[in-house]
């Protein structure tokens, strides 16, 4: 199940929407800025029941 959420990125701090899809658990993945394009590390926790907890952003050289 995908829902759209509000992230800001690391780099140029401009807040856009992104597809998040919780179906698959907690995990992490690497996308682009639609903004300035560098490339953002997300971190999503989703609970035993699929319901997601948190998104974390950070820049890939952290």
């Amino acid at each position: 199940m995908s829902q759209l959420h509000s992230v800001a990125c690391p780099y140029c701090g401009e807040t856009f929407e992104t597809e998040i899809d919780a179906s698959a658990g907690s995990q992490e993945y690497v996308e682009d800025c639609q903004i300035c394009c560098r490339p953002i590390v997300f971190r999503i926790d989703v609970s035993a029941d699929g319901v997601l907890m948190a998104i974390d952003t950070r820049r890939e050289n952290e």
